[in-house]
């Protein structure tokens, strides 16, 4: 087991503030000009691939920094931050179901309904910051 970078896991945690900060832009829109642009919309799933990428590598950094066991995918990733006390059981179970989005995003896109897309902007992307808080309590440093 070695030490947790808390440079790497600071980086990887301005990334994903960045990406949400853009997503946050997306979901001041209307729905109808939000799903009218293609742009907007394929913006919006590659920053939520790219949100989902950073959270998922401060995950698979502390899993392995701490001894954890190594995580069956990427939900299961969040399971172990629970095994951990890193994350509580509902913040837990949602950052599993975002880990599974940036999933269908990456791997079943034609399957993905641009709707989803804006109520995830809308309703769950302040999951992100919490898990932020969650890791900074654990680590007991601000990120």
């Amino acid at each position: 087991m070695g030490e947790v970078n808390l440079d790497r896991v600071r980086e990887l945690a301005g990334h994903l503030r960045n990406t949400c900060r853009q997503l946050q832009e997306f979901g001041r829109q209307d729905a109808q000009a939000f799903l009218t642009d293609t742009r907007t919309v394929n913006s919006a799933k590659y920053l939520f691939i790219v949100a989902a990428e950073a959270a998922l590598d401060i995950c698979n950094h502390l899993a392995a920094k701490r001894g954890a066991r190594s995580p069956e995918d990427y939900a299961d990733c969040m399971a172990i931050l629970g095994e951990l006390g890193v994350l509580e059981e509902d913040l837990k179970v949602r950052m599993g179901k975002m880990a599974r989005f940036r999933n269908l995003l990456v791997h079943l896109y034609w399957k993905v309904d641009d709707k989803e897309v804006f109520r995830v902007i809308r309703e769950n992307l302040r999951d992100f910051e919490m898990y932020l808080g969650a890791v900074g309590r654990y680590l007991q440093t601000e990120l």
